[in-house]
Protein backbone atom coordinates (compact mmCIF):
# COMPACT_ATOMS: atom_id res chain seq x y z
CA UNK A 1 0.00 0.00 0.00
CA UNK A 2 1.22 2.99 -0.92
CA UNK A 3 0.20 6.22 0.95
CA UNK A 4 0.58 9.89 -1.13
CA UNK A 5 0.37 12.02 1.83
CA UNK A 6 0.47 15.60 1.45
CA UNK A 7 3.96 16.22 3.08
CA UNK A 8 3.99 19.86 0.87
CA UNK A 9 1.11 21.36 3.11
CA UNK A 10 1.72 23.24 6.25
CA UNK A 11 0.89 20.60 8.91
CA UNK A 12 -0.07 23.45 11.07
CA UNK A 13 -2.62 24.61 9.02
CA UNK A 14 -4.17 21.35 9.72
CA UNK A 15 -3.13 20.59 13.46
CA UNK A 16 -6.31 20.73 15.02
CA UNK A 17 -7.97 18.20 12.53
CA UNK A 18 -4.80 15.83 12.85
CA UNK A 19 -4.70 15.79 16.41
CA UNK A 20 -8.77 14.88 16.42
CA UNK A 21 -7.95 12.25 13.62
CA UNK A 22 -4.87 10.80 15.46
CA UNK A 23 -6.74 10.51 18.72
CA UNK A 24 -9.99 8.83 16.47
CA UNK A 25 -6.94 6.21 14.72
CA UNK A 26 -5.72 5.72 18.42
CA UNK A 27 -8.56 4.70 20.06
CA UNK A 28 -9.37 2.36 17.01
CA UNK A 29 -6.00 0.67 17.05
CA UNK A 30 -5.83 0.08 20.69
CA UNK A 31 -9.24 -1.88 20.32
CA UNK A 32 -7.73 -3.66 17.46
CA UNK A 33 -5.51 -6.77 16.89
CA UNK A 34 -2.19 -5.07 17.67
CA UNK A 35 0.70 -6.35 15.61
CA UNK A 36 3.49 -8.05 17.32
CA UNK A 37 6.65 -7.35 15.06
CA UNK A 38 6.94 -3.95 13.06
CA UNK A 39 9.77 -3.28 11.10
CA UNK A 40 10.99 0.12 9.01
CA UNK A 41 13.23 0.76 6.24
CA UNK A 42 14.08 4.28 7.61
CA UNK A 43 14.77 5.82 4.23
CA UNK A 44 14.95 9.55 2.93
CA UNK A 45 16.67 11.10 5.21
CA UNK A 46 19.01 12.67 2.55
CA UNK A 47 16.27 13.69 0.44
CA UNK A 48 14.77 15.26 3.17
CA UNK A 49 18.06 16.96 4.02
CA UNK A 50 18.75 18.11 0.21
CA UNK A 51 15.15 19.40 -0.03
CA UNK A 52 16.25 21.61 2.99
CA UNK A 53 19.16 22.53 1.40
CA UNK A 54 21.31 21.20 4.14
CA UNK A 55 24.24 18.29 3.93
CA UNK A 56 23.05 14.40 4.81
CA UNK A 57 24.71 13.93 7.93
CA UNK A 58 21.55 16.89 9.30
CA UNK A 59 18.89 14.25 7.78
CA UNK A 60 20.57 11.57 9.66
CA UNK A 61 20.55 12.98 12.80
CA UNK A 62 16.93 14.21 12.89
CA UNK A 63 15.98 10.95 11.47
CA UNK A 64 17.52 9.54 14.35
CA UNK A 65 14.96 11.89 16.29
CA UNK A 66 12.24 10.66 14.74
CA UNK A 67 13.25 6.84 15.50
CA UNK A 68 13.28 7.61 19.27
CA UNK A 69 9.56 9.03 18.72
CA UNK A 70 8.46 5.34 17.18
CA UNK A 71 9.95 3.72 19.94
CA UNK A 72 7.57 5.32 22.53
CA UNK A 73 4.77 5.04 20.10
CA UNK A 74 5.21 1.13 19.89
CA UNK A 75 5.62 0.90 23.81
CA UNK A 76 2.62 2.81 24.29
CA UNK A 77 1.06 0.63 21.82
CA UNK A 78 2.25 -2.37 23.18
CA UNK A 79 4.02 -3.28 20.09
CA UNK A 80 6.58 -5.33 21.72
CA UNK A 81 9.48 -5.54 18.89
CA UNK A 82 10.70 -3.21 16.18
CA UNK A 83 13.33 -4.05 13.62
CA UNK A 84 14.68 -0.67 11.83
CA UNK A 85 16.78 -1.03 9.05
CA UNK A 86 19.89 1.89 9.78
CA UNK A 87 22.88 1.03 7.43
CA UNK A 88 23.31 -1.49 4.55
CA UNK A 89 25.91 -3.61 3.66
CA UNK A 90 25.84 -1.88 0.18
CA UNK A 91 25.71 1.65 1.90
CA UNK A 92 29.30 1.60 2.49
CA UNK A 93 29.77 2.93 -1.13
CA UNK A 94 28.36 6.16 -0.22
CA UNK A 95 30.94 8.69 0.15
CA UNK A 96 33.93 8.31 2.91
CA UNK A 97 32.07 12.16 4.81
CA UNK A 98 28.70 10.81 4.94
CA UNK A 99 30.04 7.15 6.32
CA UNK A 100 32.18 9.21 8.67
CA UNK A 101 29.21 11.11 9.95
CA UNK A 102 27.05 8.06 10.17
CA UNK A 103 29.46 6.09 12.48
CA UNK A 104 29.96 9.01 14.51
CA UNK A 105 26.49 9.01 14.79
CA UNK A 106 26.06 5.53 15.64
CA UNK A 107 28.59 5.74 18.41
CA UNK A 108 26.74 8.50 20.11
CA UNK A 109 23.19 7.13 19.51
CA UNK A 110 24.62 3.49 20.91
CA UNK A 111 26.43 5.42 23.96
CA UNK A 112 23.26 7.59 24.55
CA UNK A 113 20.81 4.12 24.77
CA UNK A 114 23.16 2.65 26.92
CA UNK A 115 22.43 5.39 29.60
CA UNK A 116 18.87 6.39 28.81
CA UNK A 117 16.45 6.12 31.64
CA UNK A 118 13.80 5.78 29.10
CA UNK A 119 15.33 2.44 27.73
CA UNK A 120 16.02 1.37 31.42
CA UNK A 121 12.16 2.45 32.89
CA UNK A 122 10.41 0.61 30.08
CA UNK A 123 13.20 -2.84 29.76
CA UNK A 124 13.93 -2.28 26.09
CA UNK A 125 16.56 -4.57 25.29
CA UNK A 126 18.56 -3.04 22.28
CA UNK A 127 20.27 -6.26 19.65
CA UNK A 128 22.11 -5.02 16.75
CA UNK A 129 22.30 -7.44 13.39
CA UNK A 130 24.67 -7.61 10.76
CA UNK A 131 28.10 -8.11 9.38
CA UNK A 132 29.89 -6.36 12.57
CA UNK A 133 33.11 -7.18 11.38
CA UNK A 134 32.73 -4.39 8.83
CA UNK A 135 31.97 -1.55 11.45
CA UNK A 136 35.09 0.54 13.45
CA UNK A 137 35.88 -0.55 16.74
CA UNK A 138 34.70 2.41 18.39
CA UNK A 139 31.15 1.82 16.98
CA UNK A 140 31.58 -1.61 17.64
CA UNK A 141 31.96 -1.09 21.35
CA UNK A 142 29.18 0.87 21.85
CA UNK A 143 27.24 -1.10 20.67
CA UNK A 144 28.60 -3.54 23.05
CA UNK A 145 28.11 -1.40 25.51
CA UNK A 146 24.09 -0.68 24.50
CA UNK A 147 23.66 -4.75 24.33
CA UNK A 148 25.43 -5.36 27.70
CA UNK A 149 23.32 -2.81 29.53
CA UNK A 150 19.97 -3.90 28.23
CA UNK A 151 20.65 -7.41 27.76
CA UNK A 152 18.39 -8.71 30.58
CA UNK A 153 15.60 -7.13 29.41
CA UNK A 154 12.71 -9.19 27.62
CA UNK A 155 9.82 -6.14 27.94
CA UNK A 156 10.70 -4.54 24.65
CA UNK A 157 13.18 -5.30 21.84
CA UNK A 158 14.55 -2.95 19.16
CA UNK A 159 16.63 -4.63 17.01
CA UNK A 160 18.86 -2.44 14.44
CA UNK A 161 19.97 -3.69 11.60
CA UNK A 162 23.88 -2.36 10.89
CA UNK A 163 25.64 -3.15 8.42
CA UNK A 164 23.40 -5.85 7.49
CA UNK A 165 22.14 -7.34 3.98
CA UNK A 166 19.25 -10.03 3.95
CA UNK A 167 21.23 -11.73 1.80
CA UNK A 168 24.60 -11.68 3.50
CA UNK A 169 22.25 -12.70 6.47
CA UNK A 170 21.79 -15.97 4.26
CA UNK A 171 24.76 -16.63 3.54
CA UNK A 172 26.61 -16.37 6.39
CA UNK A 173 23.55 -18.86 8.17
CA UNK A 174 24.29 -21.54 5.32
CA UNK A 175 28.01 -21.26 6.09
CA UNK A 176 27.34 -22.27 9.53
CA UNK A 177 25.40 -24.75 9.14
CA UNK A 178 27.87 -26.25 6.57
CA UNK A 179 30.23 -26.34 9.16
CA UNK A 180 28.05 -28.16 11.54
CA UNK A 181 27.44 -30.63 9.12
CA UNK A 182 31.07 -31.01 8.28
CA UNK A 183 31.85 -31.00 11.81
CA UNK A 184 29.53 -33.58 12.55
CA UNK A 185 26.56 -31.29 14.81
CA UNK A 186 24.00 -31.45 11.65
CA UNK A 187 22.45 -34.29 9.55
CA UNK A 188 21.82 -32.96 6.45
CA UNK A 189 18.27 -33.87 6.50
CA UNK A 190 17.76 -31.90 9.68
CA UNK A 191 17.72 -29.01 7.51
CA UNK A 192 14.75 -27.01 7.42
CA UNK A 193 12.84 -24.13 7.82
CA UNK A 194 13.05 -23.70 11.20
CA UNK A 195 16.60 -24.77 11.63
CA UNK A 196 17.87 -21.74 9.62
CA UNK A 197 16.38 -19.62 11.58
CA UNK A 198 18.06 -20.53 13.99
CA UNK A 199 21.42 -19.81 12.73
CA UNK A 200 20.31 -16.10 11.05
CA UNK A 201 21.94 -13.09 12.79
CA UNK A 202 18.89 -13.07 15.75
CA UNK A 203 18.19 -16.78 15.99
CA UNK A 204 14.09 -17.83 16.09
CA UNK A 205 13.29 -13.49 16.31
CA UNK A 206 9.66 -13.74 15.14
CA UNK A 207 8.93 -12.95 11.62
CA UNK A 208 7.41 -9.18 10.84
CA UNK A 209 3.85 -8.73 10.84
CA UNK A 210 4.02 -5.46 9.20
CA UNK A 211 7.08 -3.93 6.96
CA UNK A 212 6.56 0.09 6.10
CA UNK A 213 9.03 2.15 4.20
CA UNK A 214 9.40 5.67 4.35
CA UNK A 215 10.62 8.08 1.63
CA UNK A 216 8.47 6.76 -1.60
CA UNK A 217 10.06 3.94 -3.22
CA UNK A 218 8.62 0.45 -3.60
CA UNK A 219 11.28 -2.05 -2.95
CA UNK A 220 12.52 -4.41 -0.14
CA UNK A 221 15.88 -3.28 -0.52
CA UNK A 222 17.82 -6.25 0.69
CA UNK A 223 15.77 -5.99 4.25
CA UNK A 224 15.04 -9.32 6.34
CA UNK A 225 14.55 -11.63 3.30
CA UNK A 226 14.18 -14.92 5.25
CA UNK A 227 11.79 -13.07 7.67
CA UNK A 228 9.24 -11.00 5.77
CA UNK A 229 7.72 -13.93 3.47
CA UNK A 230 4.41 -13.09 5.04
CA UNK A 231 4.51 -9.61 5.95
CA UNK A 232 2.01 -6.96 5.07
CA UNK A 233 3.83 -4.26 3.19
CA UNK A 234 3.22 -0.73 3.62
CA UNK A 235 4.95 2.07 1.44
CA UNK A 236 4.31 5.42 2.45
CA UNK A 237 5.37 8.76 0.39
CA UNK A 238 6.87 10.79 2.87
CA UNK A 239 10.74 11.01 4.08
CA UNK A 240 11.52 8.88 7.26
CA UNK A 241 11.74 13.09 9.53
CA UNK A 242 8.43 13.53 8.14
CA UNK A 243 6.40 10.52 9.13
CA UNK A 244 3.91 11.27 11.91
CA UNK A 245 1.97 9.53 14.42
CA UNK A 246 -0.95 9.68 12.05
CA UNK A 247 0.50 7.73 9.58
CA UNK A 248 1.87 4.91 11.86
CA UNK A 249 -1.46 4.41 13.28
CA UNK A 250 -2.90 4.68 9.57
CA UNK A 251 -1.12 1.86 8.44
CA UNK A 252 -1.18 -0.38 11.86
CA UNK A 253 -5.18 0.67 11.38
CA UNK A 254 -5.14 -0.93 7.96
CA UNK A 255 -3.15 -3.93 8.79
CA UNK A 256 -5.97 -4.43 11.32
CA UNK A 257 -8.63 -4.83 8.72
CA UNK A 258 -6.57 -7.25 6.59
CA UNK A 259 -7.37 -11.05 6.52
CA UNK A 260 -3.70 -12.77 6.89
CA UNK A 261 -4.16 -16.43 5.31
CA UNK A 262 0.05 -17.01 5.41
CA UNK A 263 -0.66 -19.05 2.06
CA UNK A 264 -3.92 -21.02 3.43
Amino acid sequence: MIYRLLSHVPHILFKPVYDLYERYLLEKVKSGNMPKHVAIIMDGNRRWARKLEKPPWYGHYFGSQKLEEIIEWCIDLGIRTLTVYAFSTENFRRSPEEVNALMNLFERKFKEAAKDERIHGHKVRINVIGRRDLLPENVRKAIEEAERSTRKYSDFILNVALAYGGRSEIADAVREIVSDVLAGKLKPEEIDENLIKRYLYYPNMPDPDIVIRTGGEVRISNFLLYQIAYSELFFVDVYFPEFRKIDFLRIIREFQKRQRRFGR
